[in-house]
C-alpha cells in the first residue's frame, strides 16, 4: 500500500552554525505584518539557543531544496518586532524572525516566513537586483518558481471566489446527511450519490483552463507517533478525497522538541471533506473494534491495530469497487495537475515509502467490517476545518 509522503530530509551535508559575511549596502526590506500583539512569555536561554540551532537546520534544508544551496548563510536571530514577522537586513546580513511568530504560530508557518525572507535574500545577494520594490517583479518570480508564499503572513490559504464550488459542495453534504438514515438502502445509495458527485465535480474543476486556488491544513500531534491506522486512513485521504498528504518535520520551541505532523493540500472545500473522512474513520475504527471485539477472529487486545487497519482497508475496498463501477458512465478520474503542480512547487524534494501490513484473521475481520461501512455526516454545516468532529459511522 503507497503511503502519505515524507518531505525530503534536508540538507545533504550536515548543518553549521551560520556565520556572518560582509555588509552588503542597500535598505532593509520589509516583512509582512505580524497579526496581533505579542502575548508570548519569553523562552529560556536554552530554548531560545536550540530554537536558533533548528531555524539554522531549516535554513539549510530550505536553501538546499529551493535555491540549490546558492544563498550564504546569514546571521539567524529573534526579535521583538510587533509590527512584521520577518525582516531581511541586507546591510547587516541578518534574518530576523519575531519571536511571536516563533513561539506561539505552527512551525509551517514559521517556516513560510523563513522562505519569504530567504526569497528576499536571494534577489539582494544572487540576483543583484537593487532597482526595485521589495515585493516587486524579481522577488515575485523567485517565489512564484520556488513555491513560496509571497505574502508569507500566516497559513497558506485559497483565494476568495469559492462560491460556485460551495454551492456544488453544499450538495454533496446534504446527500452524506441523508447516508445517515437508519434505513440500510437509502443510505448506501445516498453515500455512493456523494461519491459519484464528488468525483464529477472534481473531474470537472481539473479540466478548467482557469486558474483555482490552493490551501493546506495540518493533522496530527507532533509528539505523538502516529499509528498504522492512521497513515493508511491519510493513504486513503489521498487517493479518494481529492487532495495531496505529506508529512513534515515541526519543531515546538517551547518544549525544545522535534515531531512530525501531516500536511493535506488541495481546495478549500475538498479539505474540509478529507479531514472529516479522517475523524470519521477513526473513530468508526475504534467503534467497530469495540463493538466486535467477540469476533472469534480477534484473539486479544493486542488485535485491535490490525483489526482497525483491516476496517480502513474494508473502506477502502468499497470506494475503489464504486470508482470501477463508475467507469461504465464515463467518470475516470486521470489526477488534477494544477494542484499536483501546486503540491511540487511547496515541496520539490519527497519520497514515496510503501509500507507492507501484515494480514490474519483480526486485519480480515476488521476487513469484513471496513466494507459495510457508510460515510456520512450531521444535516448541519460540516465540521470545522481546524476543530475536526469525531463521529461514530
Amino acid at each position: 500500500m503507497q503511503l502519505p509522503l515524507d518531505l525530503g530530509g534536508g540538507s545533504p551535508r550536515p548543518a553549521s552554525d551560520p556565520s556572518p559575511g560582509p555588509a552588503s549596502p542597500g535598505p532593509a526590506s520589509p516583512g509582512p505584518a505580524s497579526p496581533g500583539p505579542a502575548s508570548h512569555a519569553a523562552l529560556s536561554a536554552a530554548l531560545e539557543a536550540a530554537l536558533i540551532r533548528e531555524l539554522c537546520v531549516a535554513f539549510e534544508r530550505e536553501n538546499w531544496a529551493r535555491f540549490g544551496e546558492r544563498l550564504k548563510a546569514p546571521v539567524i536571530a529573534l526579535s521583538d518586532s510587533q509590527g512584521r514577522l520577518g525582516c531581511w537586513i541586507r546591510a547587516a546580513r541578518r534574518l530576523e524572525l519575531s519571536r511571536w511568530l516563533v513561539c506561539e504560530r505552527p512551525w509551517p508557518e514559521v517556516i513560510g516566513v523563513l522562505q519569504h525572507e530567504m526569497a528576499h535574500q536571494f534577489v539582494d545577494e544572487v540576483m543583484g537586483v537593487v532597482d526595485q520594490t521589495a515585493h516587486g517583479e524579481s522577488f515575485r518570480r523567485v517565489c512564484a518558481e520556488r513555491g513560496i508564499d509571497g505574502r508569507a503572513a500566516g497559513p497558506a490559504v485559497a483565494a476568495d471566489g469559492q462560491g460556485e464550488v460551495e454551492r456544488a459542495l453544499d450538495r454533496i453534504r446534504k446527500l452524506l446527511a441523508l447516508a445517515g438514515s437508519p434505513n440500510l438502502h437509502e443510505a448506501e445509495i445516498a453515500m455512493r450519490r456523494a461519491h459519484e458527485l464528488m468525483l464529477r465535480h472534481n473531474i470537472e474543476a481539473a479540466a478548467l483552463p482557469a486558474e483555482r486556488s490552493f490551501a493546506v491544513r495540518h493533522l496530527g500531534d507532533p509528539l505523538r507517533r502516529s499509528s498504522r491506522v492512521e497513515v493508511e486512513v491519510l493513504g486513503l485521504i489521498s487517493r479518494f478525497f481529492f487532495v495531496k498528504v505529506i508529512r513534515i518535520p515541526v519543531y515546538l520551541a517551547r518544549e525544545g522538541k522535534r515531531g512530525h505532523v501531516y500536511e493535506l493540500t488541495g481546495t478549500v472545500p475538498n479539505l474540509e471533506m478529507a479531514i472529516h473522512v479522517h475523524a470519521f474513520l477513526l473513530a468508526t475504527a475504534d467503534r467497530l473494534w469495540k463493538e466486535n471485539r467477540r469476533d472469534a477472529r480477534v484473539k486479544s487486545g493486542r488485535d485491535r491495530l490490525a483489526y482497525q487497519s483491516g476496517v480502513v482497508r474494508g473502506f477502502h475496498d468499497k470506494l475503489a469497487a464504486e470508482r470501477d463501477d463508475m467507469r461504465c458512465t464515463g467518470l475516470v478520474w486521470v489526477g488534477d495537475a494544477a494542484l499536483d503542480g501546486y503540491f511540487r512547487a511547496r515541496h520539490p524534494r519527497v519520497v514515496t515509502r510503501q509500507r507492507y501490513v501484515r494480514t490474519g484473521d483480526p486485519h480480515a475481520a476488521g476487513r469484513e467490517a471496513g466494507r459495510a461501512i457508510v460515510l456520512h455526516k450531521p444535516i448541519e454545516q460540516g465540521p470545522s476545518p481546524r476543530s475536526p468532529r469525531l463521529l461514530g459511522g
